[in-house]
């Protein structure tokens, strides 16, 4: 399997090496096909990414991706949004289940939870489409019958694999477009014969917070889901503790869903364990289960042992994680 590695900027290149090191752990037979992007590229060159970058992408199995920074300049176009587009990575999903582990932040739910977010990748308020003037900034947003129906079809096969419960997050008491979403989400629904409910965005962010135990599997728009993602992570107890996957038809990309965190780049410092079990999901999606059982097994022993990054409340580096980790699945497979 040939694996495009993008660390990015920030904090990916100190997170992205730890993952590696798990996947060779696991004795995964993979070929490792770096590609740079980002705003360290971008300032060196003027460009953050380049159509020979996307290429090898195209000619790669899969991508691990670690984290970009993003600059406050109206000419740099976002590198994961091109990315999630030029690949067709309509749907990305993010699961979130709670740890039985003491974690100092007082937003970690009392009550047990384990939920997944879906969510459209592709288009809605990330599509692109907008025009900056003088006095006046537009930002178009589009929902098409096909990204609608596709990400629909997606919440329902992973729904019918838990609990077969769905729940529709959308605005379509104020949006026609999220009217249009509703109505699309619950005709596939009903067609793949999955229980379904709905909520309201601002409702779905207060109840998640109150009781995250109720749900099962959310589908959203591109950035309503986008925002209950992070809110949900505050219910884990870190973004450091929150993977995704951006899947396509053809492609698939794995990735952290924290950022680049230039505040604490450099210091060895952050949490790897996102980016170790967005390597998780990537073996999830090449059907290596048993690797992927062994890297789980190993992230609750690391945890359960108190072997926790400053995130967390603890005082262990990235590398002392990475080592732990590492050690552990290696008296596995003796």
């Amino acid at each position: 399997m040939k694996v495009a590695v993008i660390e990015g900027d920030g904090v990916g290149h100190e997170v992205i090496p730890p993952a590696l090191k798990v996947l060779k752990a696991v004795e995964l037979d993979f070929e490792i096909v770096p590609v740079e992007v980002g705003y360290g590229k971008w300032e060196r060159t003027g460009r953050a990414m380049d159509d020979n970058d996307l290429d090898v992408m195209r000619d790669c199995d899969c991508i691990l991706f670690g984290a970009i920074t993003t600059p406050n300049d109206p000419n740099y176009q976002s590198v994961l949004l091109r990315i999630r587009r030029e690949l067709d990575l309509y749907a990305n999903v993010r699961p979130f289940r709670s740890l039985n582990i003491p974690i100092d932040t007082p937003y970690v739910a009392k009550e047990p939870f384990d939920f997944i977010i879906v969510r459209e990748n592709t288009e809605g308020l990330y599509g692109g489409k907008e025009d900056i003037g003088e006095d006046r900034a537009t930002s178009m947003r589009t929902i098409t019958r096909k990204g609608s129906e596709r990400i629909a079809r997606t919440a329902c096969k992973i729904a019918k694999e838990r609990k077969n419960r769905l729940t529709i997050v959308h605005k379509a008491n104020v949006l026609k477009s999220c009217s249009f979403f509703r109505e699309l989400c619950i005709d596939v629904a009903q067609e793949d014969g999955v229980q379904y409910n709905e909520a309201l965005v601002d409702a779905m962010a207060y109840n998640l917070i109150l009781t995250p135990q109720k749900y099962d599997v959310l589908v959203a728009t591109n950035l309503f889901g986008d925002i209950l993602s992070d809110l949900s992570a505050a219910l884990v107890g870190s973004l450091g503790l929150c993977p995704s996957a951006n899947i396509g038809e053809k492609y698939a990309l794995f990735e952290p869903v924290h950022g680049s965190a230039p505040d604490i780049a450099g210091k060895g410092i952050a949490n790897p364990l996102a980016a170790i079990l967005s390597a998780k999901m990537m073996l999830e999606w090449a059907e290596e289960h048993e690797k992927a059982g062994l890297v789980q097994q190993a992230v609750n022993y690391v945890l359960e042992k108190g072997i926790k990054t400053t995130d967390l409340g603890g005082h262990a580096s990235t590398k002392d994680v990475s080592y732990a980790l590492v050690g552990y699945i290696a008296n596995l497979r003796k």
